[in-house]
């Protein structure tokens, strides 16, 4: 009997290690991923420093073609190279790009026969794959049921996370549009409201480090995903849900074969600085077409957020024009409704104002169509290829320099493939493209040479709408700068002067609890390459001289960031360079003032700097001081203030 059970415990060992597996590491040697085959289980586990960051993952596709997440054999054939490329970037982060990574290209088969390769790259900060998938016999397409692609955490990882709405729900039934608020410093195992997670996804391994967990290069070919929580430290790639869209479309994305899907994308380190700093989003897609002009990004006003719908009237965009004008903005963003209020006739002459005073506009659309009940107009054009073509033309022929295009909401691949065919058809008319209420960019900075701007975060129409929303302004300015912001151009339309929302800056409605100082570095911390602030006319005399002449200037596209320091939810720390000008800026949520010592190698021993700062009264003021010989300044930050240093 002994005997039996020896041999039956050797033939289950046997079973447990009958596996291939294959590591590949980062250029300097620190990052690790190994792929394996166990039990024919497509697995991946990643490692850095020799600390484990992701536990064995499950890897695998799940199609109407079979099941491939299963009884699958790691190919012998597996291909290494490396990636060494210098690009530009001009819209987001940093301006040229050298990428650097490990590529390897690992076939899973059965019954000898290639099913898909895991393309995995792997840079000295972050991980990315995706999978390839050929055709089996003459099968020539397939739906993707279901990815069976994981991430385990290690255990005592903790969460930063942003639960994904259920759909139809929210203004209009316009849910989801990744704006509900983050959970913070959270457990792993639970699974939002129920529907997953909104991407990116921050996680914090214990004290060994962060890892940033999103996607890149969804394009019309394939659906945008969510993360879906699980068993203890279990998270699955989820596609949309079924109701998105009013429920039409499918849920699964299907692939022409051979075809490929997006990439899945992990940024870690021992600190945020390559969370802060990565451009992994970028690094692995291209350009789809070529840009039909160069594009001009810059600042601008809108007057929506102050005054709301009855603010787009022509007497108030004269106003705006002149405002941005006096400011030195290139545009004015003319909101919603203005097709009514406003009508197409008045619009160009109002482009025709603006032009004489070197200002440029932007109009709002409505996304529309059978998903949206958003009777805000104009409606029935961005949905319809032939109305759109012909309103961007008429757009092209009186000098419009973009469109926001709003109310979306959803993930599926219909919806995929309209936001390309807006963007696609703009470019050809020479427009660039911001979406609002919508979905997370994905590579779109560097896929598409017209894009912008996207929303998918809760921005500052919400500090108009309530006051709990201003109350948390820091708290949530906080976060943005290590998850939302990190993947791409962020939307927010803030950085408001006034004391109050209203266009009187009376005291009624929503008050604004941040200070000035704080205003102005959160036009540092967010970025996209055109910012529409939240500024208002009357700013030009109520405002402290020093806030708006800082607002003149600030930039919008950057060359550089580098993060300082910071934790996400409780205060931040970042600079950023445009040419050969840092930026260094800092804003508090925590009760307490933050006092902390940082170290500034981006300034000369000696050098005279400019800080604004606040008091503990939110009183802001702005002073020369001079930088040390070790490159050291001590800073305080008051709840709900900021810092900001230039030269």
């Amino acid at each position: 009997m002994m005997k039996f059970f020896f041999a039956l415990a050797m033939l289950l060992t046997a079973a447990v290690v009958n596996a291939d597996e294959k590591q590949i590491a980062s250029p300097d040697g620190k990052l690790a991923v190994i792929v394996s085959d166990i039990n024919g289980q497509p697995s991946y586990r990643i490692s850095y420093n020799g600390v484990s960051f992701l536990e064995s993952s499950p890897l695998g596709l799940v199609t109407n073609i079979g099941d491939f997440s299963q009884q699958m054999s790691l190919g012998k054939d597996i291909r290494v190279k490396e990636i060494n490329e210098v690009y530009e970037l001009p819209s987001i982060k940093q301006s040229k790009v050298h990428y650097v990574a490990t590529e390897a290209t690992i076939p899973f088969i059965r019954e000898g026969k290639a099913v898909y390769d895991v393309v995995f790259r792997i840079s000295n900060r972050d991980v990315v794959f995706k999978y390839k998938m050929y055709p089996q016999g003459e099968t020539l397409s397939c739906i993707i049921q279901k990815e069976a692609t994981g991430f385990v955490l290690p255990d005592g990882t903790t969460t930063f996370l942003c639960p994904q709405s259920k759909p139809m729900g929210g203004f209009a039934r316009t849910s989801p549009s990744y704006e509900t608020s983050y959970t913070v410093d959270d457990a792993v195992g639970k699974n939002g409201w129920g529907e997953g997670y909104t991407f990116p996804c921050l996680f914090r391994n214990g004290d060994k480090g962060w890892l940033l967990i999103s996607e890149t290069g969804v394009n019309g070919g394939y659906c945008g995903s969510r993360l879906l929580g699980g068993n203890k430290g279990l998270y699955t790639i989820g596609f949309p849900q079924e109701g998105e869209a009013n429920g039409n479309g499918t849920v699964a994305p299907g692939l022409s074969l051979p075809g490929e899907t997006p990439w899945r994308t992990i940024v870690l380190g021992e600190t945020l600085a390559p969370i802060v700093e990565s451009t992994t989003a970028f690094d692995a897609v291209e350009p789809l077409y070529t840009a039909s002009q160069k594009y001009t990004y810059g600042s601008g006003s809108w007057s929506w957020i102050i005054g709301m719908d009855a603010s787009t009237n022509y007497e108030e965009q004269i106003r705006y024009i002149d405002f941005s004008a006096a400011m030195g903005y290139q545009s004015v963003l003319v909101d919603a409704l203005w097709d009514k209020q406003i009508g197409h006739d008045k619009i160009q002459k109002l482009a025709e104002y603006a032009a004489a005073k070197d200002v440029h506009l932007y109009l709002w659309y409505n996304s529309n169509g059978y998903w949206n009940d958003a009777p805000q107009s104009p409606r029935g054009i961005m949905n319809h290829t032939i109305a759109r073509r012909k309103e961007m033309k008429w757009m092209q022929s009186i000098g419009i320099r973009g469109i926001k295009v709003d109310f979306f909401g959803g993930d599926k691949q219909m919806t995929m493939q309209l936001y390309e065919d807006i963007l696609a058809d703009a470019n050809d008319y020479g427009l660039l493209v911001i979406f609002h209420g919508c979905t997370l960019p994905r590579g779109w900075e560097r896929m598409y040479p017209n894009f912008a701007s996207s929303e998918a975060v809760l921005a500052s129409e919400n500090l108009h709408f309530s006051q709990g929303s201003c109350d948390n302004e820091a708290f949530n300015a906080c976060l943005h700068p290590f998850i939302r912001n990190t993947v791409g151009s962020m939307d927010f339309g803030g950085s408001a002067l006034n004391k109050y929302y209203n266009a009187n800056n009376a005291p009624r409605g929503s008050r604004r609890v941040t200070s000035d100082v704080f205003a102005l570095a959160t036009a540092v911390l967010f970025q996209s390459p055109v910012q529409h602030f939240a500024l208002a006319p009357n700013n030009l005399t109520d405002a402290p001289s020093w806030a708006i002449d800082f607002m003149k200037q600030v930039p919008t596209t950057w060359d550089e960031v580098r993060f300082i320091d910071g934790y996400p939810g409780k205060y931040v720390i970042l600079a950023r360079r445009h040419g050969d000008k840092w930026y260094v800026a800092g804003i508090n949520a925590q009760k307490e003032p933050l006092k902390v010592k940082v170290n500034l190698p981006m300034f000369s021993s000696g050098e005279q700097l400019r800080l604004f700062s606040d008091d503990q009264t939110l009183q802001g003021n702005v002073k020369p001081i001079k930088i040390g010989k070790k490159q050291e300044l001590q800073l305080s930050i008051p709840c709900n203030g900021g810092i900001l240093i230039i030269k």
